[in-house]
């Protein structure tokens, strides 16, 4: 059982993580046309705060996660919402082969900065887009190690022109940024910045 599973349960009982969800929907919702039509992926879901919040502005949208619990946990919620838009699965793109599936949008909240090849990552986002599609990835800015209170093993949080870097290495384009929330935590305060890239039309 990993500490997601753990934790799955009571995932949702923290106030500030449906914020930062609502934040997060919110700055996505200013910057992208979302439209009945538009396909949606969500990496790395969770309990599908994020999805959540962007549910009545999208058309069909896949949940993908790799935790068992968090999936269980997301499935009881869809079904008590009634939502007919949300198709949670069992993902893992560090080992598992890419969906058949394209999307017109990708978007994954606090999960990049638990993937150990973000590269690898990012240019399967861009292999799963539709051209003209688009990636939203909101995560930690580079922080000094003292977010997590359990021992972590991964990103500590991203340098943003490094990360625009290995986005453009991927084949993105068009990137943007903007810090949609800041997270209090131990008397310290931790930014969450949301970058947009596009993947081109012609590619």
């Amino acid at each position: 059982m990993t500490h997601f599973d753990e934790e799955a349960k009571k995932w949702d009982d923290i106030p500030v993580r449906a914020e930062r969800a609502r934040a997060v929907a919110e700055a996505i919702r200013e910057q992208l046309p979302l439209t009945p039509s538009t396909s949606a992926l969500e990496y790395g879901c969770g309990t599908g705060l994020l999805s959540f919040a962007l549910q009545p502005y999208l058309g069909s949208i896949t949940l993908a996660d790799s935790s068992t619990g968090m999936l269980e946990v997301l499935r009881d919620k869809i079904a008590a919402s009634g939502a007919k838009n949300m198709q949670p699965v069992r993902l893992d793109l560090a080992s598992d082969p890419l969906p058949a599936e394209k999307y017109d949008l990708i978007y994954l909240l606090m999960t990049l900065h638990h993937i150990p090849d973000t590269a690898t990552l990012l240019r399967k986002f861009h292999a799963l887009l539709h051209p003209g599609g688009h990636l939203c990835i909101a995560d930690l800015d580079k922080e000094d190690g003292s977010f997590h209170d359990y021992e972590f093993v991964g990103h500590l949080g991203f340098e943003r022109k490094a990360l625009e870097k290995t986005l453009q290495q991927a084949g993105f384009a068009e990137i943007r940024y903007t810090t949609p929330f800041a997270m209090q935590k131990n008397g310290r305060t931790y930014p969450l910045f949301l970058a947009i890239a596009e993947r081109p039309a012609h590619a």
